[in-house]
This record gives structure tokens, sequence and C-alpha cells, in this order.
């Protein structure tokens, strides 16, 4: 059982910086591949970034691409979403997520078998 809590939301300027923190408890946080989703309101979940479990492989939405960069610290069971150049419409409700398991569905929100329970992020123009 793994549980993860976001934190580092907030209300920033369009063009401003957040670093989202997800902490996770366990032993084995190590062997998860992790991502993180969001989902704004009136829309669908979507994929924003994921970070194999060795730390080795990225991959990223394209809509974050080059301003966004997911990483991690196994030694504090803790994963970071670093993200720059904010727009309006990266506000959204922010989810980790971790993935058990040999392979990797980076983007598969249903392949995710633990989810935190999220963090505001709110981009002003």
């Amino acid at each position: 059982q793994v549980q993860l809590v976001e934190s580092g939301g907030g209300l920033v300027q369009a063009g401003g910086s957040l670093r989202l923190s997800c902490a996770a408890s366990g032993r084995t946080f190590s062997r998860y591949s992790m991502g993180w989703f969001r989902q704004a309101p009136g829309k669908e979940r979507e994929f924003v970034a994921a970070l194999i479990w060795s730390g080795g492989r990225t991959y990223y939405a394209d809509s974050v691409k080059g301003r966004f960069t997911i990483s991690r610290d196994n030694a504090k069971n803790t994963v970071y979403l670093q993200m720059n150049s904010l727009k309006v419409e990266d506000t959204a409700v922010y989810y980790c997520a971790a993935q058990d398991g040999g392979s990797w569905f980076p983007s598969l929100g249903n392949k995710y078998d633990y989810w935190g329970q999220g963090t505001q992020v709110t981009v002003s123009s």
C-alpha cells in the first residue's frame, strides 16, 4: 500500500513557476514509476508527466514539454514537478500517481495503482 500526498500548489501569475511535491509512504517507493496528471474544471483528467521507477526515462505531454520537469528523490520518498513558464491553461488540480509492475505505461491513468488527493494550481493572467 502506498499513500501519496501532494503539496506546493497555489496561485501564480502567468510566466511564473511552481514546484509541486508528492510525498509517498512506504519503504518500496523506489520500485514505483510515478506520474503527474491534472484535471481542469469541466474537463477530463489528462496526463502531464511521468518518470520510470529507475529514474532513467521521462515522458511528457506535448503541452508541457520544455516547461515542466519531473524528478524524484528516493531517499525522501518524494517526486517533484517543476513547472516553469506557467500559462493560464495550466490551471487545474494536479494529482500524483504511482504505478507498480515491470511494464511502464506512463500516460495511461488506469495503469496507475495509487493516487494522491490533488493540489490546486491556479495561473492568473
